[in-house]
């Protein structure tokens, strides 16, 4: 895969630069896990099964999509096509980031140069006569939300370690008569949130967890989903 060319965004620079709409496939094909953000557990959801891995440095949870059932193996990839009807924020930010400046509490923009999807041919414009244009707007206010949103689910995350909800799992899933384990990923344990008392629990719905809770509980059964998948790949 071609190296990254990250830059900051600059109007001169990349005065006649377009990033076209679409996912980069490219990278997207051997990743299993990507990050989601609470606010979109709902539609993930109907898509993929959810879980949450553990970083063993810092002993910090995050939450993800499962796209495949191991490491380099993305089954929504096929042909070098994006086969579900949703992506997550994570994967549509791509080739546009943000980066903290270090000595002040601002952010700046960087673009891939090297992406697929950005050249001066086709697609949409950043800039016009040096002035962002509103699709580089709306692409900004998407990135700014993608990391306020990430806040957000981090302080669910912790909530939900903290009161011990999350449990250590192995999915068992079932691939063409064969079984297959799938281990180090966490999820909600279901019998500890029904065993809450009344306070804790009015605790999760004044915080507004229960709804991103609750979706991700039933992202599980989408589980079966990538073992079909695989199966049919296989």
């Amino acid at each position: 895969m071609a190296e990254q060319q990250v830059q900051p965004l600059h109007n001169e620079k990349h005065a006649n630069t377009k990033i076209q709409n679409g996912i980069n496939v490219e990278f997207l094909k051997t990743q299993h896990l990507v990050p989601v953000v609470a606010h979109e557990f709902a539609r993930v959801a109907n898509e993929f099964p959810m879980s949450f891995v553990k970083n063993n440095e810092t002993g910090q949870f995050q939450a993800v999509a499962m796209f495949g059932l191991e490491p380099g193996e993305n089954l929504f990839v096929q042909d070098g096509k994006w086969t579900a009807a949703f992506a997550p924020m994570a994967t549509t930010r791509y080739p546009l980031g943000l980066v903290k400046h270090p000595q002040e509490d601002q952010y700046g923009i960087v673009i891939d140069e090297a992406s697929p999807l950005v050249g001066e041919a086709e697609g949409n414009a950043l800039f016009e006569n040096g002035e962002e244009t509103d699709y580089l707007k709306r692409r900004k206010e998407a990135l700014v939300s993608f990391i306020e949103f990430s806040h957000v689910t981090e302080a669910f995350t912790k909530y939900l370690a903290d009161k011990e909800l999350l449990v250590a799992q192995t999915l068992t899933v079932d691939i063409k008569g064969e079984k297959k384990d799938i281990n180090g990923i966490y999820l909600i344990d279901e019998k500890k949130l029904n065993e809450l008392s009344d306070e804790e629990f009015l605790e999760l719905r004044k915080r507004g967890y229960l709804a991103p809770i609750y979706s991700f509980l039933t992202s599980t059964h989408q589980v079966a989903r990538l073992a079909r998948l695989k199966a049919q790949q296989a």
